[in-house]
């Protein structure tokens, strides 16, 4: 089922989750709901709260791009990583290394909205899959930035936040009144 996404005002947006107690079916529906919305948006990832469930809960689905490739790895190798997509993480942890590059960013939140955010390269990862199952790999590129952008999601912290100093003069009046400082990467 198409779930509303929620908008760039929406409360639950600000909302930090909670963590995932459970898995069950209403939760595995959830995720369901949540991969064929993203998909439907043409987004890349969409988390809880952009459904306005404050939860520890995110979805990717990013693919190998020429012009702006990902990588993984798993236990230190690489790993092929479009297999794993949809990718399901909850209550998600991440320490982010490498150097900071800036490029634009969109949100399925923020519609016809970018804005130029440095985030680093790389993201290490521990998380719960869907299965129950922790999930542990490295990501550098697109997919680091997908990463990193959802789990903000889950903290309550929206690209707007990080943006570039530059581009926070440039958003529209009503969310420029949104952005808040971003917490430390």
């Amino acid at each position: 089922m198409i779930l509303d996404i929620a908008q760039f005002d929406h409360p639950a947006l600000r909302t930090p989750g909670s963590p995932i107690q459970k898995i069950d079916t209403s939760l595995r529906d959830l995720v369901a709901d949540m991969v064929e919305t993203m998909r439907e948006a043409d987004g890349l990832g969409i988390a809880a709260q952009q459904v306005g469930l404050p939860l520890q809960l995110f979805v990717l689905d990013v693919p190998q791009l020429k012009k702006r490739p990902s990588a993984m790895r798993i236990g230190g190798r690489r790993a092929e990583f479009e297999p794993l997509m949809p990718l399901v993480l909850m209550n998600a942890e991440a320490a982010t290394f490498g150097k900071t590059h800036t490029e634009g960013e969109g949100c399925l939140s923020f519609p016809e909205i970018s804005a130029r955010v440095a985030r680093p390269l790389s993201v290490r990862v521990k998380a719960l899959g869907l299965d129950g199952a922790t999930i542990e790999f490295e990501a550098d590129g697109l997919l680091a930035r997908a990463v990193q952008h959802e789990l903000d999601h889950t903290r309550g912290v929206l690209f707007i936040d990080r943006a570039i100093e530059e581009d926070r003069f440039e958003l529209p009046d009503d969310i420029r009144r949104l952005v808040r400082p971003a917490p430390p990467a």
